[in-house]
């Protein structure tokens, strides 16, 4: 299964001088670190972190990541969203492989370059 998630912390919560602007990058840094550490496939981009794996792993490193982040305030919120297709893997990087090939063959049939 592929699960891209958002965390950041929500509420009262330690304020300094790197976080005064209302930045979440210390929390959401340390949620990353225990994905990367995961050793599960991951990526990363400016709005989610996606992870694969099966059903159990993928939601324990989860669990763990959005209980760091609860460190740094009162609440967390959390955003996930979920493609569960039993048999498959290798889909963080499959899925798009076979969208950009669609692009192209697409592009080709109508004489984009």
């Amino acid at each position: 299964m592929l699960v891209a998630f958002s965390v950041a912390p929500a509420g009262t919560g330690p304020t300094t001088a790197e976080n005064a602007d209302g930045s979440v990058h210390d929390a959401v840094a340390e949620a990353v670190r225990i994905v990367r550490d995961s050793g599960l496939p991951n990526q990363t981009d400016s709005m989610f972190t996606t992870i694969e794996g099966e059903w159990d792993e993928v939601m324990d490193v989860i669990k763990r990541a959005t209980a760091a982040v609860g460190k740094y305030g009162s609440r967390v919120s959390l955003v996930l969203k979920a493609d569960i297709r039993p048999g498959y893997s290798g889909e963080l990087t499959g899925k798009v492989e076979r969208l950009e090939q669609a692009i192209d063959e697409m592009d080709e049939y109508q004489g984009h370059s």
